[in-house]
């Protein structure tokens, strides 16, 4: 019953097609090929277009179009040229940021391309697009047992939506195995293996559109972040540590039934196969003093492997991992801050450091980085190389006195293609003029020294040289912070007449 459903709604689907007279002028596209790689839980499209100039003004921007449904779930849009021919061909990064028009028939959302020189009457070019989409495969069954298989839907159509006139196009669909229980069949449909074929096509109005549905197995782990927190702390003493945070889930289809641990592991391959056991973090080379815990305590089931190039964690769970299942953990490590501070021609230091989630073929729904940087380091500035919303933060730690500067960087919708290198400008490791009350005890009012007191409660700080009989003022520099701190918080000795220690 559910399959002769399907099978109408699959009808009644590609039945639907809208075609509009309204295009941009300028431009039209002689050939389009896509691809639609299926074969984990994040959908990766290949996009080729041959864009070509028909009108006498010159075009410096392309767009490309997406439905309302897929715009809200991209996480990233990458474009780049081709220049030159064979052999001599090379790839050239383009500027691409969302964009609106006045005119937008059914929703239609826009991202603008920037090409690097405006596009002359009669003049063609090539760019090769990738965009990624994130829970854009829709479990069905929605619930399914410790034996069964997952199977997932995905929604597009067999004809590339796009506000130009495109003269030839066709679809490559693939997915992760030859089981698909359906999918929809319009004209010009092929299959062979894993892979669905849509087209070819040729002259297609601007904002041709033909839904498709395509209903195949998966069990690939949905592996989802839905919150990671890196605490990335630099030290002025020739180290960087990080601390992440991790809230794991597995977004497939939910485990229905009772969890048979016997049948688990008797028969791996036939039980839980859409379920996950074990996940590969990508750490920097050099890495050391590395743990893996949750709130119960330390998790012995992992292994690293270094070199001087890579390093690599395999962590396992305290348990697998089904459909609806959760999660938390944290992983912390250190590596040598000489691997990734640098000084640039101007004498500004700059940290940098890999943006984005080590866990491999994982979702991060929301990241949040706080990059914790030495005790008077002032004023840094942060490049990343795509939008992020961007703050500042305090955070005292162990003998600190006006805390350190914390750059928060925070994003959503976020995939293994974001872990690019981000810089962190300004550091300002080695100086910075700190004024305190040396007699710290007196002023907090404790004969003793409290462990538990901050101590910043027991000092005071001055922007200028302060005054008063039982005051002194100290110019320090970072590197040797703690030594003056071992003398403050010291007994303190007696001052001679001219008000210094003797």
């Amino acid at each position: 019953m559910a399959a002769i459903i399907l099978s109408l709604l699959v009808l009644s689907l590609s039945l639907f097609t809208v075609i509009s007279s309204s295009s941009l002028p300028g431009l039209q596209i002689l050939q389009a090929e896509r691809q639609i790689d299926l074969t984990s839980h994040i959908v990766r499209v290949y996009l080729t277009l041959k864009v070509e100039n028909i009108e006498d003004d010159p075009a410096s921007t392309v767009l490309l179009a997406f439905p309302p449904a897929q715009f809200d779930r991209l996480a990233l849009v990458k474009a780049v040229v081709t220049v030159g021919k064979k052999r001599k061909k090379s790839y050239v990064p383009l500027e691409v940021n969302p964009t609106e028009q006045p005119s937008s028939p059914n929703g239609t959302k826009y991202y603008a391309v920037s090409l690097l020189k405006p596009l002359l009457k009669g003049e063609t070019t090539t760019l090769e697009l990738v965009y990624i989409l994130t829970h854009s495969l829709e479990p069905f069954p929605v619930e399914i047992s410790q034996a069964d298989s997952q199977l997932v839907y995905y929604h597009d159509s067999a004809i590339i939506l796009s506000p130009y006139h495109i003269k030839q196009q066709a679809t490559v669909v693939k997915t992760p195995s030859n089981k698909v229980e359906s999918f929809t069949q319009v004209e010009s449909t092929h299959r062979s293996g894993n892979e669905l074929r849509y087209g070819p096509y040729e002259d297609k109005h601007p904002y041709s559109y033909s839904p498709i549905i395509i209903h195949f197995e998966n069990n690939n782990p949905f592996a989802v972040v839905e919150e990671l927190e890196r605490e990335i702390e630099v030290s002025h003493w020739g180290s960087v540590q990080v601390t992440e945070h991790y809230k794991l889930a597995h977004a497939g289809a939910k485990h229905k039934g009772v969890f048979s641990r016997v049948e688990y592991q008797s028969r791996p391959a036939a039980s839980g196969v859409s379920s996950f056991k074990h996940l590969l973090a990508e750490l920097p080379p050099r890495v050391h003093s590395v743990y893996y815990r949750d709130d119960i305590g330390n998790i012995s089931s992992s292994r690293l492997r270094t070199s001087s190039k890579k390093s690599e964690l395999l962590i396992e769970p305290r348990y697998p991992l089904f459909g609806g299942w959760k999660a938390t953990f944290v992983i912390g490590y250190g590596v040598p801050l000489q691997d990734f501070l640098f000084e640039s021609a101007a004498g500004a230091r700059y940290l940098n450091y890999s943006f984005g989630c080590p866990l491999v073929d994982t979702v991060v729904d929301k990241l949040t980085i706080k990059v914790v940087l030495p005790e008077g380091s002032q004023n840094p500035s942060v490049e990343v190389p795509f939008a992020v919303e961007q703050s500042l933060e305090t955070k005292y730690s162990y003998l600190d006195v006006i805390g350190r500067t914390v750059v928060v960087l925070e994003k959503k919708n976020v995939v293994l293609e974001h872990n690019v290198p981000f810089q962190h400008i300004n550091i300002g490791l080695f100086s910075a003029s700190v004024y305190l009350v040396p007699e710290a005890a007196r002023i907090s009012r404790q004969p003793n020294i409290d462990d538990n007191l901050k101590f910043r409660d027991r000092v005071a700080i001055s922007d200028t040289y302060a005054t008063g009989e039982n005051i002194l003022a100290v110019n320090l520099k970072l590197d040797s912070f703690y030594i003056v701190m071992a003398v403050i918080i010291a007994p303190m000795p007696e001052r001679n007449r001219c008000g210094l220690i003797s």
